[in-house]
């Protein structure tokens, strides 16, 4: 299949575009229906033959083109109206009638309804210019009306106010809330790639819309994405701000799968400089080794890396309901658990040739012992909570009676 994507520069077209790559690379197979063949990557700075042979040969059409913010409010009906017919004509010119989508905004809903600017006018010109080209020629159209945008490589301080945060944040520069209580429909970059890919497979979703609200109908005149989130300005700067202060505070906020704030977290993440990608960790050190805090979570407890020295005994505690896994990752050890009471002894040989994760029991005391007199012995530990100097459920005890 060859497929033409103009705009292909732009934020969605680079996205689409690596993703498109990625399966005609054999890299993605996560496809195995779709074959991708030459890719036809046309922008406004791409010669004309680039479009004309795109037109000429493509199986399918993505017009991600459009101008958001022109110097002029007249190039708004140029560049989204005016390209979308040079497109369309092209296509006709080769009487190439292969599947055509557009991306329109939400923008063209309110037209008629509220004042919108040259820009929601070109978008709603647009469309109409679509479903006309539908009607006229047969060929099958795709019209998507998309919400905020969002995701890496999107261009801050131009028309996503989420880019605009996740740059100023990653870079200390301030933000304008005006009013957090302002509610914004967002899409996720990889979420609307993935339906792009749906449409190639002829399994695009279809829609209306009522007022702005956009319901899913199979018989609907527009297309759709079908993962949106509806996230008021407030929460946005909420997680912000703990992304932020992450590499301070250790503590990684609740992004469950699937979540707004995990794709937020992506997202903040692609606009950091060289010099935020990696931050140091406060190391404990003693004459015995080291002990590191690595992570924190706010229901899932903590992760720690414990470095012991050659010979070094460490631990000699339990806790009454914290819980742990001891990973031996390098080194040779020992780990020795005994319930509080009683002389029997637990003993686990650990080794980072044969990684196991081995419990800390709640009620047993226990230690980790460097069996090595040379090398040092490196665990990664797990505990169920995070640690509370006001109340750290640990208590000494030695395991050896």
């Amino acid at each position: 299949m060859d497929i033409l994507i103009t705009g292909a520069a732009g934020f969605v077209g680079r996205n689409l575009t690596a993703a498109l790559q990625a399966l005609r690379d054999g890299k993605d197979r996560t496809r195995p229906g779709l074959t991708i063949g030459q890719l036809f990557l046309y922008d406004k700075d791409s010669p004309r033959e680039l479009l004309e042979e795109g037109c000429r040969r493509a199986d399918f059409v993505f017009n991600l083109a459009g101008v958001n913010r022109p110097q002029n409010p007249e190039e708004f009906m140029q560049g989204n109206f005016g390209f979308a017919s040079t497109l369309l004509s092209t296509l006709k010119k080769y009487g190439n009638t292969c599947p055509v989508m557009l991306s329109s905004s939400i923008q063209a809903t309110l037209v008629g309804r509220y004042a919108q600017g040259e820009y929601g006018r070109s978008k709603k010109a647009g469309e109409e210019l679509f479903f006309a080209y539908g009607e006229e020629t047969g060929a099958k159209v795709l019209v998507y009306r998309f919400p905020n945008l969002f995701g890496k490589w999107c261009r801050p301080n131009y028309n996503s106010v989420v880019a605009t945060f996740c740059h100023n944040y990653a870079h200390d520069l301030p933000i304008t809330v005006n009013d957090p209580k302002v509610e914004l429909e967002m899409l996720y970059i990889d979420d609307l790639v993935e339906e792009m890919l749906d449409a190639l497979e002829g399994r695009e979703h279809r829609c209306e819309f009522e007022g702005v609200k956009t319901v899913l109908t199979p018989k609907g005149r527009y297309c759709a994405a079908t993962v949106t989130h509806f996230v008021k300005l407030g929460e946005i700067v909420a997680l912000l701000d703990a992304f932020r202060d992450q590499p301070k505070t250790l503590l990684m906020p609740e992004i469950p799968d699937g979540s707004f704030a995990k794709k937020l977290y992506s997202t903040y993440l692609s606009y950091l400089p060289r010099e935020k990608a990696a931050f140091p960790l406060k190391m404990n050190v003693d004459a015995r080794g080291s002990f590191t805090e690595l992570l924190k979570t706010p229901s899932c407890g903590q992760f720690s890396v414990n470095i012991s020295k050659p010979g070094v005994t460490k631990g000699q505690h339990w806790h009454r309901s914290k819980w742990e896994f001891f990973i031996v990752v390098s080194g040779t050890g020992l780990i020795q658990q005994r319930k509080l009471g009683t002389n029997e002894v637990l003993e686990f040989r650990v080794s980072g040739e044969h990684i196991q994760a081995v419990h800390m029991l709640p009620g047993y005391t226990h230690n980790i012992i460097n069996l090595s007199d040379t090398e040092d012995l490196v665990t990664l530990m797990w505990a169920n909570e995070c640690f509370d100097p006001q109340k750290p459920d640990t208590f000494y005890e030695a395991v050896e009676l």
